[in-house]
């Protein structure tokens, strides 16, 4: 059997290089040098070329350079100027890592060559790639649609088309899936699961030598990946596994509460017994939003402030999920989820998630 794929160094590609050669494939991988700021990915790529070689897996490996073609276009992976945003990966402002078009030309890439081989090698070749579903939301080019169409024109626009298909084994899995099929595909092709993992990175924002910062949406799901499966990442980090893995579990709470209305334990938050003197911020856009001196302790577990800031604006919204009626109140700024304000005999009661502030001190 015949595969020809893209590798990028990262955990997803390579996840799926491991599975192809458990699955009996004869695999040859296509490396992107595109201008992208986490080119280490490539040395990661080749590192584990190498150690597949030094156990007898022999995998062909190109690395084809499109960096002047490429850095015409705008994203925070490639430009410069614009800073790689951190934070969970499904948050609105992850689409800044978006690279116009570019998992079109990569494809056409190794349709191409995959194309190529089977005429050459007279085989059938499948083009594997490891798009997944937890990058649906924020890619469109890695969507299940895309892909039925891109095949759809490939074989419009090529003799022999027949020759060469899609192999997307991920497409409705995600990070944790990749893993955990990860460790059998190790196990089968007598490779260690760590040392494998150790020489990829997922960050798009490493420092210069190359450690993972920990707090790109990519770093975040790659983090909560590896925790969910109860292993700890292999790669080195700018600060310890244990602080990054709070990080991104304090990211995936926020964004669970702020963008889809959940709700932190009662009395787990850590502002609820937080009485120091300052302000009160939206955690997603910063907007200032109450002050110390209108908060207490209401026993309710959550922070409880009398009134917001003059300036807030905060939005109240009719609320009847769980059988209840309430007051829902949003950021005016951001329309992130904040809590619930209620009416008392005592007087007004903000009920707010601690883990939508950010508190900021005089």
């Amino acid at each position: 059997m015949r595969a020809v794929m893209a590798l990028s160094g990262g955990m997803d590609s390579t996840g799926l290089l491991i599975r192809l050669l458990a699955d009996g494939y004869n695999v040859s991988c296509i490396s992107y040098e595109y201008g992208q700021k986490h080119n280490i990915e490539l040395a990661r790529a080749k590192s584990n070329i190498e150690y597949l070689m030094k156990n007898g897996i022999e995998v062909e490996h190109h690395i084809v350079d499109i960096s002047s073609a490429m850095g015409l276009f705008h994203s925070a992976l490639t430009s410069p100027d614009i800073e790689v945003p951190q934070g969970h990966y499904e948050e609105e402002q992850m689409k800044a890592t978006v690279v116009p078009n570019r998992n079109a030309i990569f494809a056409s890439i190794v349709y191409g060559y995959a194309l190529s081989v089977a005429l050459r090698e007279e085989t059938d070749v499948v083009i594997a790639l490891g798009v997944h579903s937890g990058d649906h939301a924020i890619y469109p080019d890695c969507r299940p649609e895309f892909y039925e169409s891109l095949s759809d024109a490939f074989a419009i626009g090529n003799w022999d088309s027949e020759k060469v298909s899609f192999h997307l084994p991920y497409i409705d899995g995600d990070k944790e899936s990749i893993l955990r099929d990860a460790l059998v595909a190790c196990q089968k092709n007598n490779l260690d699961f760590d040392t494998v993992f150790a020489n990829t990175i997922t960050s798009y924002n490493p420092d210069s030598d190359g450690n993972s910062s920990g707090t790109s949406g990519a770093d975040v799901e790659r983090i909560l990946a590896f925790h969910a499966i109860g292993r700890k990442d292999p790669i080195a980090y700018v600060t310890s596994w244990e602080h990054v893995l709070n990080a991104a579990l304090k990211s995936q709470l926020r964004y669970q509460v702020m963008k889809e209305n959940g709700t932190e334990r009662a009395y787990s938050g850590e502002y609820d017994k937080h009485f120091e003197s300052g302000e009160y911020k939206c955690a997603d856009c910063g907007r200032k939003l109450f002050s110390s001196s209108d908060k207490f302790d209401s026993g309710c577990g959550w922070p409880a402030f009398s009134s917001e800031i003059p300036d807030a604006e905060i939005l109240q919204l009719k609320d009847t999920s769980f059988g209840m009626t309430r007051i829902e109140v949003r950021c005016s700024h951001c329309d992130s989820h904040l809590g619930h304000l209620f009416h008392e005999s005592t007087g007004p009661r903000y009920c707010i998630n601690s883990i939508c502030l950010e508190f900021e001190g005089e």
